[in-house]
């Protein structure tokens, strides 16, 4: 209950939900002593493949006995996963007493609440300085409040692609510049760009970064990976090719957050990484709502011997790499789908036509900004399949007719995943 009752008020001390300036941030840093300045940090960026590539950052760290601090957002069942410390996720009591140090020190003044949360995030930091921290960056780069450090190890550019364009002017709502948003400001140390979904986006993040004078690290130009036989996979690079083991989460696109991790964290002149470190980390990666699996729980009972996956994926980008799972299936494929209003919700789901043979449509629970589940089916088709709409999770599961092998996909919002998550 107190952290509820503090996470209300850090909610009301501005109006807007996202108001892109960093001035408040710097005004609240500055009364804190200013502690993203004391940090070691990676950065990461991008559309898609943030969480995926932070996580196997994360696990090859572990397996090489070095402990992070993590900052990601939007959290997927509770707000103490954005809070890392030491490789552990916070707890509520410890959460609850580095926000109201936090409030009390802001004193009232107007701050979004992402702004607030963020640097109590780098003010909790400072018990841990000799970690390495990781940090997210969301929306857009320029105006992002983790966007406040002076210096850092390295950054990542994951995947870029069309989303979040509603911040944007109407007659701005380009790749060219969600681009330039994401990548004008970087700071100068390394930067390292993954697999993008063309070369025309390649060629523009090139463009964009042209007059940054950090290192830039090109996925197929500077390190690569190509996928074997026998359950493994070979990653290249300047410092020489590793064997290494399909990781243990699904999809062949990770393959590419997985390579950009190992390519960061060989590029760092600070950090020695063990070959083993690297071989055994991205074996024990920890993914929640990116193509997961639920094994056993209340829902996965609903559907007994057929398989289940949730997945928070809402944009093209997304939707793209999941059909290309789906196609590896040999198998009829459900949808469950929920999404929040400003999604693109026909280009999303188009990705999927002929590939599904059931589509179903849900409200999300508990939040206010998701497109109701009627509006959305009357927004989205997909040849041949009469899409339904039902009330719950539960009787969108158990209006299937499923056969044997036949598998189920909960996707279209991490708001969604995260109420599915928390639901089984």
């Amino acid at each position: 209950m107190k952290l509820q009752k503090i996470l209300t008020r850090l909610q009301k001390l501005h109006p807007k939900e996202i108001d892109l300036s960093l001035y408040r941030i710097k005004k609240l840093c500055n009364k804190l002593g200013n502690p993203q300045n004391k940090i070691k940090a990676i950065q990461v960026l991008g559309t898609n493949g943030k969480f995926s590539t932070i996580q196997a950052l994360r696990a090859i760290l572990k397996e090489n006995n070095i402990n992070c601090n993590i900052y990601t957002s939007p959290h997927i069942q509770k707000i103490n996963e954005r809070f890392v410390y030491d490789d552990q996720e916070i707890n509520d009591d410890d959460l609850v007493n580095l926000l109201s140090e936090v409030e009390n020190i802001n004193d009232g003044e107007p701050i979004t609440y992402f702004e607030i949360l963020t640097a109590a995030f780098f003010y909790g930091c400072k018990k841990y300085s000799k970690n390495l921290t990781i940090c997210e960056f969301g929306l857009f780069g320029r105006f992002d409040a983790v966007n406040i450090l002076n210096k850092n190890l390295a950054t990542i550019v994951t995947a870029i692609g069309l989303d979040h364009t509603n911040w944007l002017p109407k007659n701005e709502r380009t790749i060219d510049k969600i681009i330039f948003e994401k990548t004008s400001s970087l700071l100068t140390s390394k930067i390292i760009i993954s697999n993008q979904n063309d070369k025309e986006i390649l060629e523009k993040i090139k463009k964009s970064l042209i007059y940054n004078k950090s290192k830039k690290i090109y996925f197929n130009e500077t390190y690569s990976y190509y996928l074997g036989e026998n359950d493994f996979f070979y990653y290249e690079d300047n410092y020489g090719g590793l064997k290494l083991p399909l990781p243990n989460i699904l999809g062949k696109f990770q393959l590419s957050n997985i390579a950009t991790a190992i390519a960061t964290l060989r590029n760092i002149d600070e950090l020695i990484i063990s070959d083993e470190s690297i071989k055994k980390g991205i074996t024990k990666i920890k993914s929640i709502a990116r193509l997961q699996e639920i094994k056993k729980g209340k829902l996965k009972k609903l559907i007994k011997k057929n398989r289940l996956f949730v997945d928070g994926s809402h944009n093209t980008l997304g939707a793209k790499v999941l059909v290309d799972f789906l196609k590896t299936l040999n198998c009829d494929k459900h949808i469950i789908l929920g999404m929040m209003s400003n999604k693109d919700h026909y280009e999303y789901i188009k990705c999927f036509n002929k590939e599904i043979s059931s589509l179903t449509v849900i409200d999300i629970p508990n939040q206010k900004n998701s497109i109701k589940r009627d509006v959305l089916k009357s927004k989205i088709k997909l040849d041949g399949i009469e899409i339904k709409s039902k009330s719950s999770i539960e009787k969108a599961i158990n209006s299937i007719q499923l056969k044997k092998d036949d598998v189920i996909l909960i996707t279209g919002s991490l708001y969604l995943a995260g109420e599915v998550l928390n639901l089984n």
